[in-house]
């Protein structure tokens, strides 16, 4: 990242440069992509019942993977606190970068894909038809399986911290 020599008034992005750090990913920015997933699931069933003459089905596949994807996430995010900020061990540097690019690459998609079912989700509230409560539930825990991946994710960002120096060290 390189700055606009006229920018010097920004001292908090120089500071972030000349010490190498990353800011962590901002709610702001997960909460944007939300509402953008939000409002894409919500057009999803008109959409497609325009063009095919049938709603999507959701199916627990879907559901399922996203909560395996949170664990999965969340067994890295353990064993990197353990190795990183517990044993005070260090990570190879390809190993950290990768850990990283996956925690704010997963914390976007989980935002994104947790708003997709839930707008999904919504366009099902009220339907008397035969399928609409199933593909309410499954929505629900995609839904929520995203957000788990979301949390987890977040949890992996946090973990690649590196711990400030102990005095005397």
């Amino acid at each position: 990242m390189t700055l606009d020599p006229d920018d010097a008034d920004d001292e908090s992005a120089d500071d972030v440069e000349s010490q190498g750090r990353l800011r962590p990913t901002s709610g702001a920015s997960l909460a944007v992509i939300g509402a953008v997933g939000l409002l894409l699931g919500w057009l999803m069933r008109p959409v497609a019942v325009r063009l095919t003459g049938t709603a999507p089905m959701v199916t627990w596949v879907q559901a399922l993977a996203l909560v395996f994807v949170a664990a999965a996430l969340g067994y890295i995010a353990w064993n990197t606190w353990q190795t990183i900020q517990v044993h005070r061990l260090r990570l190879a540097g390809g190993q950290a970068v990768s850990r990283l690019v996956l925690a704010r690459a997963c914390a976007l998609v989980g935002a994104l894909v947790a708003g997709f079912y839930a707008g999904y989700g919504i366009t099902w509230l009220g339907d008397v038809s035969v399928l609409a409560n199933s593909r309410l539930l499954r929505c629900g825990v995609a839904a929520v399986g995203g957000l788990l991946v979301m949390v987890a994710s977040l949890f992996l960002e946090r973990a690649c911290r590196v711990p400030p120096e102990a005095p005397g060290a």
